[in-house]
């Protein structure tokens, strides 16, 4: 069997330890960055639906300044991104290569794409409910927590997947500028006509997104009541 893998991706089995390391610093990556963002994107996602015009906790100033702030971040291309980031990463985590030189621009990357993921969700929650809640004298809060999150929860699921399948798009694209994992791994050697890196790499990302599509259209599903 390895005399055979060795005939069509001699480079991979030279390069196995290397691929190796370049796929558990992808999954550094996503497990550092992924509870973070969505973490901080549903408190954002929350904040502007709350704080909207006709919202509970109506506020035009954290509407308009925390929209802004999404949109802005969420109009940048990635790679732009990550590249104006990078002093910021030497002042925060003191690199700005290697895994924890990602964390920083992967947070400002996928915060926003997710919290539009939440906005989206909730946005979708009947009104009728909402009024109901207000008529039984349930304060903003409540309808936040047992309304809005509790009647979205499918919807986040599904926001949470997508925003997962793009955070590992994300790494792949920091490994252009030195962020270890898959992406590095197949810039540094895939580049060198050894092709048989880069559809490897490509495959396992490919196997990544699918194992991540399946779980999260499982849970979406076992979640929606």
């Amino acid at each position: 069997m390895a005399e055979f893998l060795s005939s069509i991706i001699p480079n991979i089995m030279s390069k196995s330890g290397l691929l190796w390391k370049a796929f558990v610093e992808t999954i550094q990556m996503l497990v550092i960055t992924a509870p973070i963002s969505f973490l901080l994107g549903l408190i954002l996602g929350v904040a502007v639906v709350a704080s909207k015009p006709n919202g509970v906790l109506r506020n035009k100033w954290i509407y308009l300044l925390v929209g802004k702030v999404i949109d802005l971040f969420r109009s940048i291309p990635f790679i732009l991104l990550a590249i104006i980031m990078l002093d910021l990463s030497r002042l925060i985590v003191g690199t700005a290569t290697g895994v924890k030189g990602a964390i920083i621009p992967l947070l400002f990357g996928t915060v926003p794409f997710f919290a539009r993921q939440v906005e989206t969700a909730m946005a979708e929650v009947p009104p009728g409910l909402i009024e109901a809640a207000e008529s039984m004298g349930c304060g903003p809060w409540d309808i936040l927590w047992r309304v809005y999150l509790k009647e979205s929860i499918p919807g986040i699921v599904r926001g949470g997947t997508i925003t997962l399948v793009s955070l590992i798009g994300f790494t792949a694209m920091a490994g252009a500028i030195g962020a270890g994992g898959l992406g590095n791994f197949a810039i540094s050697y895939g580049m060198r006509s050894q092709m048989d890196v880069a559809y490897v790499v490509i495959l396992i990302i490919l196997i990544m997104v699918s194992l991540l599509q399946a779980i999260g259209n499982r849970a979406a599903k076992k979640t929606t009541h």
